[in-house]
């Protein structure tokens, strides 16, 4: 980059690192934590930051009323991250530190523990090194508005809160059920999770607090205070329903904690389009530039515009098109370069289509530069893009494209010129469909975020889920378990 030059263009390198490592929400992180704690020594402050790496790390409130799953979830989800599972009750164990101990004196004489005592605990509790380095998920607390407040006034805010809900009858009925062993403190049901050993069944026994009305004024206090809770955590919470079965909670619950929050920092739409003939690419493609302003770039149209300029390199593909003969890949990606390094593609953004088609070209994209940071695939079935693709027809008067089923001709005399393009017929939509085919998993593989899209809807439709894509950030990847011995 040149100083002297006005104005000072930053190079598309620059942006595309910039945003593949997330420097603008690092350094974001950095400074929130810095005017949160306030460190006597900033500098190093950051260093250990830097050094721990553990922004993408669990941090999770997972509350919810008497009977809704809330311990099951959360060993479930701490078992899935692989993240540290904290309860109040965990916190407040006698073998603890001092601040547990406190606690607990309050707890035997009968009083409330201080809101600033139970956030100095678990404030405490998250500075050990397996909060830090694997992430938490903190069952059942905070329990109050006060109590959320004075956490978030200490430092401790979740990236994600998730709140279950079920009708009170459910969550009665379910209470009702419980019991526990006293030997392992697992917790069973009556109905939904009855063990199958008899020694185990033998050990259960029906915990205190269950019956109707204690569990009735357990629900009065929760619905007491949730919604204050809630109005603390508007942005980062999520209600989900409980009343369902375990596994579908649980995913519904997954997808949320591994969702990310939509970021400010600068984002430059890098979109590339793959699906079979027929798929919608490029009316998709130009939806989206008409929308957001972002340059369309159809390869096989770049390179008619390049023949048609008269170019050095058009004049080398000119006899390929001319015989109707794939191009060379590295006058294609000659051409493509040109193109995506204009000032208007490095500025606004592009979505690509009708290249790469197979994976030595994507590795040839990348290996120029130009990472896409979307990838969609759209998806339809064969027999549909056959349809779509067999049945169209243009009109050599006027240019009009038509479709025999989804746009017929609208009078006799248009309809008796039509005349269909030799690339449209069925054996040709064949042979491509069987190149698509041949490449779309190896493509898929290179690609490691792909989007897959079904396109045999209204391409509205179609356009909507694209966008909602684009707009937020891609989930995080929940991390690999290691393989087993």
């Amino acid at each position: 980059m040149d100083a002297t030059t006005k104005p000072l263009r930053i190079p598309p390198e620059m942006s595309v690192y910039a945003e593949e490592n997330k420097v603008f929400d690092i350094l974001q992180k950095m400074v929130g934590n810095l005017l949160v704690d306030r460190p006597e020594d900033p500098i190093q402050y950051l260093i250990d930051h830097l050094r721990n790496d553990n922004d993408e790390i669990p941090r999770i409130f997972l509350l919810g009323p008497p009977a809704s799953g809330k311990h099951t979830m959360a060993k479930l989800v701490c078992k899935h991250l692989n993240a540290t599972h904290l309860t109040p009750e965990d916190l407040l164990s006698n073998d603890g530190p001092l601040l547990a101990k406190e606690a607990l004196s309050y707890r035997d004489k009968g009083q409330e523990i201080p809101n600033g005592l139970w956030a100095k605990l678990i404030q405490e509790r998250l500075l050990k090194v397996d909060c830090k380095k694997r992430g938490w998920v903190l069952e059942g607390f905070p329990q109050t508005r006060e109590q959320a407040l004075m956490l978030q006034m200490t430092g401790t805010a979740p990236d994600h809160v998730v709140v279950l809900d079920a009708p009170d009858t459910v969550l009665i009925e379910r209470n009702m059920g419980k019991r526990m062993d006293c030997s392992t403190g697992e917790v069973y049901h009556t109905t939904f999770d009855w063990p199958d050993d008899p020694e185990v069944q033998i050990n259960l026994v029906e915990p205190e607090g269950i019956s109707e009305e204690e569990t009735g004024q357990r629900l009065l206090e929760y619905h007491r205070n949730i919604p204050g809770i809630l109005r603390t955590f508007t942005k980062i919470c999520k209600k989900i329903n409980a009343d369902q079965p375990c596994m579908d909670v649980f995913s519904q619950v997954l997808t949320f904690v591994l969702s990310r929050a939509r970021t400010v920092a600068p984002h430059t739409p890098r979109v590339l389009l793959y699906g079979p003939p027929g798929c919608g690419r490029s009316l998709q493609a130009a939806l989206l530039a008409q929308k957001y302003d972002i340059v369309n770039v159809c390869c096989g149209q770049v390179l008619k515009e390049a023949v048609a300029d008269q170019t050095k390199l058009g004049a080398l593909m000119k006899p390929y098109i001319e015989s109707e003969l794939q191009v060379p890949d590295n006058l294609v990606l000659k051409i493509l370069a040109r193109h995506l390094s204009r000032l208007d593609c490095a500025t606004y953004g592009w979505v690509l289509h009708g290249f790469p088609r197979d994976t030595d070209q994507a590795g040839a994209l990348n290996y120029a530069g130009f990472h896409p940071n979307r990838v969609f695939f759209l998806d339809i079935p064969d027999d549909a893009a056959m349809e779509r693709v067999s049945l169209c027809v243009t009109d050599p008067v006027s240019g009009e494209r038509y479709h025999s089923i989804y746009k017929p001709a609208p009078r006799i005399e248009v309809h008796d010129r039509l005349q269909q393009n030799p690339k449209d017929c069925e054996q040709k939509v064949q042979e491509r469909l069987d190149i698509y085919h041949a490449n779309a998993e190896e493509l898929e593989e290179f690609y490691q975020d792909v989007i897959h899209v079904n396109a045999d809807q209204d391409p509205y439709t179609v356009f909507e889920f694209i966008e909602s894509c684009i707009v937020k950030p891609i989930p995080k990847r929940a991390p690999e378990k290691p393989m087993s011995p």
